[in-house]
């Protein structure tokens, strides 16, 4: 059919169903109302099809009471609004409208229009997902599955998720493709949960065609092969998949399997950080810092540190305190230094609790404090860190902020030269000549048992 006919059928079909509005047909007003929204046979009016919708929902038309709803709930062609959302979508729920159902459980479960309640949303998920409807079934499993409004129970999350997979359903795909790669409700399957996602992602479904790089570029139910894994994150990225931009970068900035391409890498982090990806902002400043796929740019790194910083990301508050001592950026001001410092240091970062130690050793941004100043270092040293290991052995050798100990400070020495402080192992024999052969005996004796112990823990975690 050309586009000139199917315009002229358009056009009669908006005649006969104005005719029949106009005389009251609710039916009528309420697909002269689609008309209107979609732009078919008359120019798209928002305002005329909330104007059509109101008609045929004041007459109780179910259909159109759950459209006009969803127009106040997206603020179209009328202010947004979500009590008079959740106002129709109740009266065209209450008429059995499934589709009004899972609308209502939507606003149940953010608090929307209505009190934050999950077992309402629940409530209604399950109404609608009874009635066949494969959005509300993904949303029950996600209920099961997350433990809202109920007990988590995954059993009943892959029910209802491959219940709505199999009507095609593509967010439920995922779910029941991610359940199967957790090994959630189900033995761990790659496979099964490749086939998943491959059915989600030719649906266009963003976080399958994510799920399928990831596969591809570690071997996960299949062969690896990076440059699927590329085209795969690729289109997940320009579908605007923060994770994927994120992933794809890091591909491209490492040559993983691909060709190194920094320029690309920027891009793609660029994007991801826009979104809010934390680590994106960080890897993104990195490369603004040291001029990697663009020219070097203190103050973009300065930016975009702040961004990952202010997430909480750890490593970004501590290089933002390493811009603010050095003035890279930003005007210098160790105060504010200090800040991002103890920030980062409270996470556990052993590089700023290290430099959190030397402000309060030296008194620069800080008042000076020796005890707190051995407290940070030993904490970073605790870690391994090499130059707060020397930084420590110092303050104790020197007997500052804790009691003198020659033979615990050599201790600190030795670790810190082994973890590779230049300055400690050009030092390292200086002080071992202050040092009576059997005092060296006992700080190697206590260096080595502090690496086993430390080896152990790591093995531990591992």
């Amino acid at each position: 059919m050309n586009r000139q006919k199917l315009g002229q059928e358009n056009q009669q079909t908006y005649l006969w169903f104005r005719e029949a509005a106009e005389r009251g047909n609710a039916y009528a007003q309420f697909n002269l109302a689609l008309l209107y929204k979609k732009g078919e046979g008359v120019p798209r009016d928002d305002t005329r099809a909330v104007a059509w919708l109101r008609l045929a929902a004041m007459q109780g038309l179910a259909f159109a009471q759950n459209h006009l709803g969803a127009m106040y709930y997206h603020g179209r062609g009328v202010a947004r609004c979500d009590t008079e959302a959740a106002r129709w979508f109740r009266r065209a729920a209450e008429q059995g409208d499934a589709s009004a159902q899972q609308n209502l459980g939507h606003m149940c479960r953010q608090g929307r229009g209505v009190a934050h309640d999950p077992e309402r949303a629940l409530s209604r998920y399950y109404r609608a997902a009874e009635q066949g409807m494969p959005g509300a079934q993904n949303q029950l499993g996600e209920c099961y599955l997350e433990g809202i409004g109920t007990a988590v129970n995954h059993p009943l999350a892959m029910a209802w998720f491959r219940k709505a997979a199999l009507q095609g359903d593509a967010p439920a795909q995922l779910n029941l493709g991610l359940m199967y790669q957790r090994g959630q409700g189900v033995d761990a399957n790659d496979k099964q949960a490749l086939y998943w996602f491959r059915k989600a992602a030719a649906a266009g479904e963003r976080g399958a065609q994510r799920q399928l790089g990831i596969a591809y570029a570690e071997g996960r139910g299949v062969r690896a092969d990076p440059r699927r894994a590329c085209a795969w994150l690729t289109r997940a990225a320009d579908h605007g998949d923060r994770e994927a931009q994120f992933l794809l970068g890091n591909m491209y900035a490492s040559g993983a399997g691909i060709e190194t391409d920094e320029r690309r890498a920027l891009d793609l982090y660029t994007g991801a950080a826009r979104l809010g990806h934390v680590a994106a902002q960080y890897n993104l400043a990195n490369m603004h810092a040291h001029g990697r796929g663009t020219e070097r740019d203190p103050k973009q790194a300065f930016e975009w540190y702040r961004r990952a910083a202010e997430q909480g990301a750890a490593n970004a508050q501590f290089n933002l305190g390493v811009s603010f001592a050095n003035g890279q950026g930003v005007e210098r001001d160790e105060a504010r230094a200090a800040h991002w410092y103890r920030l980062a240091a409270e996470q556990g970062d052993a590089s700023a609790q290290n430099n959190l130690g030397v402000m309060y050793a030296s008194g620069r941004g800080l008042p000076h404090d020796d005890r707190l100043a051995v407290y940070w270092y030993e904490q970073a040293a605790e870690q391994g860190h090499a130059l707060a290991q020397y930084n420590l052995g110092g303050m104790i050798g020197s007997g500052l902020g804790v009691a003198r100990d020659p033979v615990r400070a050599y201790m600190w020495m030795l670790l810190a030269a082994e973890g590779g402080d230049a300055t400690a192992n050009v030092n390292k024999s200086i002080v071992a000549r202050r040092l009576s052969p059997s005092e060296i005996g006992r700080a190697l004796d206590l260096s080595h048992k502090w690496q086993l112990s430390h080896r152990e823990g790591r093995n531990r975690q591992e």
